[in-house]
């Protein structure tokens, strides 16, 4: 289990098939099987260095996140897992990345970015305004929600700790929705 709070940002310096490696100096100890979100997308560490871990990706997870669109020197949020003894901050973050969105608007005003994006058909249903969403394993207040369409306003803090920072019209994201809601789905349409 993860919190959404981004303890640091990762360079993706090797990606070939199934293979994905990312330098950090926060995975530089990290023991092998331990679990890592990146970007939103929980794995397990195969491997470590001196500069940061290995990482097996299926198909699927590549084909299912974004990062299947990402490249050699491109940015990653980076979470280890939550302990049983650790402070809860954030909300309830799985690492099971339920769809991505696209950005379709980035409006800096005094403060604060407001980032609106587009999700899939069918998962805006799980995201309600003043809720909780998770955007590439960034735990995040929904601001409003219209249609397929929804709204997150982000601090300066937030925008220079992680990668969402450099966000443009057109990027892909990852998305987690708040678990508790697809539960209450769930029940209801029993």
């Amino acid at each position: 289990m993860f919190t959404g709070i981004i303890e640091e940002k990762g360079k993706i310096s090797a990606r070939e098939g199934g293979v994905l490696v990312v330098d950090a100096s926060g995975l530089v100890d990290v023991p092998v099987g331990a679990s890592v979100s990146v970007n939103g997308a929980c794995l397990t560490v195969v491997e470590t260095s001196s500069t940061g871990a290995r990482f097996d990706v299926i198909p699927e997870t590549f084909a299912r996140t974004n990062l299947g669109h990402l490249g050699i020197g491109d940015e990653v949020n980076l979470e280890l897992a939550m302990p049983a003894s650790g402070r809860f901050d954030g909300h309830i973050v799985q690492g099971h990345v339920d769809g991505t969105g696209t950005v379709v608007a980035v409006d800096s005003n005094e403060g604060e970015t407001v980032v609106t994006l587009e999700t899939a058909p069918g998962l805006a249903a799980h995201i309600v305004g003043k809720g909780s969403i998770t955007i590439n394993g960034v735990s995040l207040t929904v601001v409003e929600v219209t249609g397929e369409r929804f709204s997150v306003a982000l601090i300066p803090h937030t925008l220079e700790l992680t990668t969402l920072g450099s966000l443009q019209v057109g990027d892909v994201v990852n998305l987690e929705t708040d678990i508790l809601a697809k539960y209450v789905e769930r029940l209801l349409n029993r």
